[in-house]
């Protein structure tokens, strides 16, 4: 098959958040929060600097084992996002606020924003999960595909 894209498009920018939307073939799948973007790297709470990254399967570590036990059916290892510089172990994974988010991109099927706190949430977020990784994993199992963030 080759390789495949998929794309990360910014959306919004919140006090601590930023708020994007994940496309596979132009077709809307989820929203996408991750921490602030910043010029200079706060380790944990820095979105991920634009670009164009692998996808890979990362099967070791606590996270990788929490997912195993609540995913049994489907679940192949963490997707990472690979070659980011300065950044690793960057995963899509499930979570609602910047707080759970420690440089990761969250998904979720609702968003909201918060204006006591300047900032955006993600609600649906299991549900959205189980929805974008069965996608990836089924591209990924057809070839390399690589996410382009904040086109």
């Amino acid at each position: 098959m080759g390789s495949m894209e998929i794309r990360v498009k910014l959306s919004r920018q919140g006090k601590n958040t930023t708020l994007s939307e994940l496309y596979i073939n132009d077709e809307f799948i989820c929203y996408v929060l991750e921490d602030s973007i910043r010029d200079e790297k706060i380790p944990g709470s820095t979105a991920i600097p634009a670009g164009r990254y692998k996808l890979e399967y990362n099967r070791y570590g606590a996270m990788n084992g929490r997912y195993q036990r609540w995913y049994p059916k489907f679940h192949k290892g963490m997707i990472e996002l690979k070659g980011i510089p300065n950044f690793s172990y960057v995963y899509i994974h499930k979570g609602n606020t910047h707080a759970n988010t420690a440089g990761c991109l969250l998904v979720g099927n609702t968003m909201r924003y918060d204006k006591n706190f300047g900032d955006y949430e993600v609600h649906q977020s299991q549900k959205a999960y189980k929805t974008v990784y069965k996608r990836l994993s089924a591209l990924m199992e057809k070839g390399e595909v690589f996410i382009k963030v904040r086109y």
